[in-house]
């Protein structure tokens, strides 16, 4: 009977690290989302995989990534930008390109 209290005590002490982890609540959304879908899917597995990883925790690189992709988006702006004016003032001093030199 002592075998049997210690692995309750055990499964007791998953329970509430699993509970405390927040990974029930998570659990439990996904499973009443499936059992709320009107047309099941084909793979329940596969909708909760997906439904999990959307559910996931941001990863720190992935953040540093974003920022990083927002930044190089304002470079490349100023970039085109800049082109774009350079190219005009350089329009000024050329000749217009449908006269042929010499003719």
């Amino acid at each position: 009977m002592a075998h049997y209290k210690a692995a309750d005590s055990k499964r007791e002490q998953f329970r509430q690290y699993l509970e405390k982890s927040g990974v029930l609540d998570v659990l439990t959304k996904v499973l009443v989302a499936l059992y709320e879908e009107p047309e099941k899917p084909n793979s329940a597995l596969d909708f909760l995989k997906h439904h999990l990883g959307a559910s996931a925790p941001e990863n720190p690189e992935l953040e540093a990534l974003r920022l990083e992709l927002a930044e190089m988006k304002e470079k490349y702006e100023a970039v085109l930008e800049e082109n774009k004016t350079l190219k005009s003032k350089l329009a000024q001093y050329e000749p217009p390109q449908d006269e042929k030199h010499g003719e």
